[in-house]
């Protein structure tokens, strides 16, 4: 179909390559919901309260990931499409408000809002791409998450296996993206299907790496605005701004990942890139996330000795360069192996200083970060030195 509704609606893959104003605000959503869950881990540091705030954040980072990609297909400037967007950021907001107490009174608040956000998304796309190919996608889609949606509003009524229906929802939306949402009857999306723009998406990433880099400076600069001026605390403000600009400064270098290239080389099968890319990120911004809750523990007390807070420090890092060296291997084929000692240093460091200040960890920890991106940099020059 080359007129009528449908196609209007679709984004002009050879002119709409950059996001639109209304896709960077509704970004702005992202900043709440890291905010809160942020002081989820904080109230909550053990390793069960680390699984439980990480499976709050894996279902607002599939919130926002789905209508990334859903803006990648779509033009956001239609009414239709903006509305869309509009309803996702309210009901990604709802989600946000109730993250800190989601286990605790509000589930059904989190858990209804993630529903009616992925069902909602259908219920508007459906009717308007009637007789376009790309409807019976969308009708796969919504089928799974209709299956999902079941153990998430389960888990809000059943307390005590709320955790074990979360996790499987999770698993569940993950998966079904993977395997392209097999639904009987209906078979799979090809991933010729699922093409995207690749400068789209990866600017898409990049726009809300930088956001959640936002949420860490905006939590610590409130944390030290409130809790004075001293030198310990004016020191760890300086160390956690140090550790935001090395974590900015590895995610861009080298060469910003190429990940759009990268996407758009690959041809149709290139959405199966930008779908990993997504997973990765994730672990990038739980990294920042866990980073920001120990900036703040350190900027509050930075001479104390609290080995959860040692763990959170160096967890921060660590998740994000993970992340960073399995997307650059998937992007380049190569393996970054300067990043993966650098990682090994720091969880070396947290484990021999776990009893030293959370100052002194942060400190040694922002040292490695800066010989890592330096590493980079280095071994970026002996390559094209190489190939000169």
């Amino acid at each position: 179909m080359s007129s009528g509704l449908p196609a209007r609606l679709l984004r002009r893959r050879e002119i709409s390559r950059r996001p639109s104003f209304l896709e960077l605000f509704f970004d702005l959503a992202f900043i709440l919901a890291l905010n809160r869950l942020s002081r989820a881990l904080e109230d909550d540091l053990g390793v069960g309260g680390a699984f439980r705030a990480a499976l709050l954040l894996a279902a607002i980072w599939w919130v926002w990931f789905v209508t990334a990609w859903s803006t990648d297909w779509f033009e956001p400037r239609t009414p239709l499409i903006s509305g869309l967007l509009l309803w996702v950021m309210f009901g990604g907001m709802l989600m946000a408000a109730a993250a800190p107490t989601a286990y605790a009174g509000h589930a059904l608040v989190f858990a209804g809002a993630y529903v009616a956000i992925h069902l909602g998304r259908a219920a508007l796309l459906l009717p308007a791409l009637h007789g376009h190919p790309l409807q019976l996608r969308t009708l796969r889609v919504a089928i799974w998450f209709a299956v999902s949606g079941v153990l998430w509003l389960a888990g809000a009524f059943v307390g005590p296996a709320q955790v074990v229906l979360w996790t499987a929802a999770v698993v569940l939306d993950y998966s079904m993206a993977r395997l392209r949402w097999p639904t009987p009857g209906l078979g799979r999306s090809s991933w010729e299907n699922l093409q995207i723009i690749g400068e789209h998406l990866s600017e898409r990433y990049q726009q809300i790496f930088i956001i959640a880099l936002g949420e860490l400076i905006l939590t610590a600069g409130i944390t030290f605005s409130q809790r004075g001026f001293d030198l310990g605390r004016s020191a760890a403000f300086a160390l956690m701004f140090v550790n935001a600009v090395s974590l900015g400064r590895l995610y861009l270098v080298p060469g910003g990942m190429r990940l759009g290239a990268a996407i758009e080389a690959m041809g149709s099968l290139g959405s199966r890139l930008g779908l990993l890319a997504g997973y990765l990120h994730l672990v990038m911004i739980a990294g920042v996330l866990a980073t920001g809750v120990g900036s703040r523990l350190m900027i509050m007390e930075p001479f104390s000795h609290e080995p959860a807070a040692v763990v959170t420090m160096a967890a921060g890092p660590t998740l994000f360069l993970t992340g960073w060296i399995l997307l650059a291997l998937a992007v380049h084929g190569r393996f970054s192996w300067q990043r993966l000692i650098g990682m090994a240093a720091i969880l070396i460091a947290a484990a021999v200083g776990h009893e030293q200040s959370l100052l002194l960890n942060s400190a040694i920890i922002t040292g490695l970060l800066i010989l890592i991106a330096h590493g980079d940099t280095l071994a970026t020059r002996l390559r094209r030195r190489r190939w000169a």
